[in-house]
């Protein structure tokens, strides 16, 4: 055992590790490995308060064993009851949630590098066959990561048998959570009942399903690869915005699953409403808790899920005075007239009335475009340049008195323009 992290882990010796240690006989050993190894390594304790004296008597004996081994301790109890009731999640899930958090709070208060995890091979077995009974794609069935940002899972290639070898062979003490007998959870009942059927059927079960994970991962790999490599035929990144042109996607008999590797990242799940988005109408989109996805011509336009800035306005009091949020937008006085850009505009500061106002579109804008004769109203405007519905929600306004200035980026408003005899020219500029 020591020797699988001796060859594998071997990146961590000069780093410090938070070790997560519940008590458990898989823990237990976890923290007898790594002091053999004359590691700098402390111990994190989760009391989640769920079987009364038990988890009491659980904290009370892992901060003992911490300071007979003279290493830090850390420790933190959770009302997970509470937790799960107000956020409508399971126990089990409430736990990992709150832990994980917590765990990540001490790695930057305390400087650690890792947080160290004793999970083990059969916790492999057990976690894809959960995935597996509920319906996953690849990367559900690929297990758990020995090594994910900075949390290690060095055990992961261990059984839970040769881990109860090796704590008889060296003395060490551990408590049985009363818990893991029960099969009220379904990670307990696939223990119990499933595993020790495959085991029975095939003594080499775990060997083999190490085979099986190697092949999957390699699989997925070769999924990535072909899905970065077609993203770059047909999306484009232009800022927070991807722009997927799905006449190109269509083309590949994969292309559903291709949408699916793009946009499992941003909390999607209704696969066939996204798969429909492609034969919609032009404006038809979908949420996620995150992020919209916008049918637009022969586009899919994946973007941040705008976080209610159409209902906010911005002022900028004088000139001279910065606005920073939302867009970088100064005004300073000038002499000269120079030819305006998308980004610089010049107007007569006698026909401003301060405080301007940068906002978003509203019902009924108009505005006298530069280099046109007469008003138009800003949704013909947006329609003549071809924005996408998107496009027409991020577009922000400067307006004086409710009158449009500036489409900022785009295009000025005729009647505010510094002319050859304007007296007081303001440059407005967007950085």
């Amino acid at each position: 055992m020591q020797k699988h992290l001796e060859e594998h882990f071997s990146f961590v010796k000069e780093k410090k590790l938070l070790l997560a240690v519940s008590g458990g006989i898989d823990s237990m050993v976890l923290l007898s490995v790594f002091k053999k190894l004359a590691l700098e390594i402390g111990v994190a304790h989760c009391n989640f308060q769920l079987r009364g004296h038990d988890s009491d008597a659980d904290a009370l004996f892992v901060k003992e064993q911490a300071q007979a081994l003279q290493v830090p301790f850390f420790l933190q109890a959770f009302t997970t009851e509470d937790y799960a009731n107000e956020h409508k999640v399971s126990i089990q899930v409430a736990a990992r949630k709150l832990r994980y958090n917590w765990f990540a709070e001490v790695l930057l208060r305390e400087n650690y590098d890792f947080i160290v995890t004793a999970h083990h091979l059969d916790d492999q077995v057990e976690t894809f066959l959960i995935h597996l009974s509920r319906g996953t794609g690849l990367e559900g069935l690929v297990g758990i990561p020995a090594k994910n940002g900075n949390i290690m899972r060095p055990f992961l290639e261990i059984s839970r048998a040769e881990i109860e070898v090796y704590a008889k062979e060296n003395h060490i003490s551990w408590r049985e959570d009363a818990s893991n007998a029960s099969d009220k959870y379904v990670r307990n009942k696939i223990r119990h009942h499933i595993v020790p059927v495959l085991k029975e059927l095939n003594p080499s079960f775990l060997t083999s399903f190490q085979n099986t994970l190697a092949h999957l991962q390699q699989a997925a790999d070769l999924v990535t690869d072909s899905s970065e490599r077609i993203f770059e035929k047909v999306a484009l990144v232009e800022k927070e915005t991807i722009k997927i042109d799905f006449k190109k996607l269509v083309r590949y008999d994969s292309y559903q699953a291709y949408l699916y590797q793009w946009l499992k990242e941003y909390g999607f799940t209704a696969w066939n409403d996204i798969y429909n988005l492609l034969e919609a109408q032009t404006g038809k989109h979908i949420f996620s808790s995150t992020h919209l996805l916008l049918k637009d011509r022969d586009f899919l336009l994946l973007s941040p899920k705008n976080k209610g800035e159409e209902e906010k306005v911005f002022y900028i009091e004088k000139i001279n005075e910065n606005l920073k949020f939302p867009l970088n937008v100064s005004l300073c006085k000038t002499d000269d007239i120079l030819e305006p850009t998308n980004n610089s505009i010049f107007v007569d500061q006698n026909k401003l009335s301060f405080p301007l106002v940068v906002r978003k579109k509203q019902e009924g804008d108009y505005f006298y475009p530069s280099g046109m004769k007469g008003k138009k109203k800003l949704s013909k405007y947006f329609k003549d340049e071809k924005y996408s519905l998107l496009d027409k929600e991020k577009q922000w306004l400067l307006t004086s008195n409710n009158e449009i200035v500036w489409v900022i980026g785009k295009r000025a408003d005729q009647r505010f323009l510094a002319q050859s005899n304007t007296k007081e020219i303001v440059k407005i500029e967007l950085k």
